[in-house]
């Protein structure tokens, strides 16, 4: 069985949603940014600051690469992973990508006291999410399907998955 992809910015609640998703559906939710720093023994924040974004990227290509191989999973991946159109195609091989959207706002709210996200340690959070989300929206529409996690509970969204997954016949 096709694995299913979660994309979308930071605070969109690919973690969150990929973990109760993964229950609903038996299957075993593979966290892209926990693989990496396993793998690197540090946090990605880290990475960022020692090693820049660059190799950030560069590492979470080779780790879609890896995972791309797998089925019948849930795959949640970090943010960024489709600035890099290889990457959507890596994962899209044995894959349903899903998108995650919610308004700058929502994201703000939800991200406000987070110490973890190395692209928002800026003066004006709330304008970088708006300056990244802008960049990025034609890479996320680049799915299979989109889903606005803004004003729903965890439960809602990976409904809303199951049942567009089975509307797509995966």
């Amino acid at each position: 069985m096709k694995n299913i992809v979660l994309t979308g910015f930071m605070g969109t609640g690919k973690t969150t949603i990929g973990r109760v998703l993964a229950k609903s559906l038996g299957r075993v939710l593979i966290d892209l940014d926990a693989e990496i720093e396993k793998k690197m023994g540090m946090k990605i924040t880290d990475i960022f600051a020692e090693m820049g974004e660059a190799a950030f990227r560069d590492m979470e290509t080779e780790m879609a690469r890896t995972i791309s191989t797998l089925s019948n999973a849930v795959i949640s991946t970090g943010g960024g992973i489709v600035l890099r159109k290889e990457n959507i195609e890596l994962l899209r091989t044995n894959g349903i990508v899903v998108n995650l959207t919610a308004e700058p706002d929502v994201l703000y709210a939800r991200l406000a006291s987070a110490t973890d996200r190395p692209l928002l340690n800026v003066a004006d959070p709330l304008a970088k999410i708006r300056e990244l989300l802008q960049f990025r929206r034609p890479f996320y529409q680049n799915a299979d399907i989109v889903i606005d996690t803004g004003d729903k509970t965890p439960i809602i969204v990976a409904e809303e998955i199951i049942q567009s997954a089975k509307l797509m016949g995966r």
